[in-house]
């Protein structure tokens, strides 16, 4: 018997699917706001890194969140991934900036990097407590 994929995996689905929109269009708003780039391996990218990278980033969340949505095998190994980059690239970012990402304030750092961590780590914990109903 199929079971659905539930509440939490259906939200982090369609936020993975944002993500990814919010990925591709990142060479885009970069021309128009150049503050705006992916953060890899904790460096904001521009020029042309910006313009291939965060479009492949784009690409990995689009099939990463059909696979949670269809509660597909290959989304494991991919949420187990990115929660540890996605950890990893809070780290780097903070130790390459120093905290000084626009916001001086230590709350919202600490609340952006823990939703940024948290989302990623839950994914993986309840794609991998559930990693039977995958298919």
């Amino acid at each position: 018997m199929k079971r659905k994929r539930g509440l939490w995996l259906t939200i982090f689905a369609i936020g993975y699917l944002l993500l990814a929109i919010s990925d591709m269009l990142k060479p885009y708003l970069q021309t128009r706001s150049p503050g705006t780039g992916l953060v890899f391996f904790g460096f904001k990218l521009t020029g042309t890194a910006n313009l291939i990278i965060a479009p492949l980033f784009g690409v990995f969340f689009v099939i990463y969140a059909i696979g949670i949505w269809r509660m597909k095998r290959y989304a494991l190994p991919m949420s187990q991934a990115y929660a540890a980059y996605a950890v990893l690239n809070a780290l780097l970012f903070n130790f390459v900036f120093h905290g000084s990402n626009g916001s001086s304030n230590p709350i919202v750092l600490i609340i952006v990097y823990a939703v940024g961590s948290a989302v990623p780590i839950a994914t993986a914990v309840i794609l991998t407590l559930r990693r039977a109903e995958l298919t």
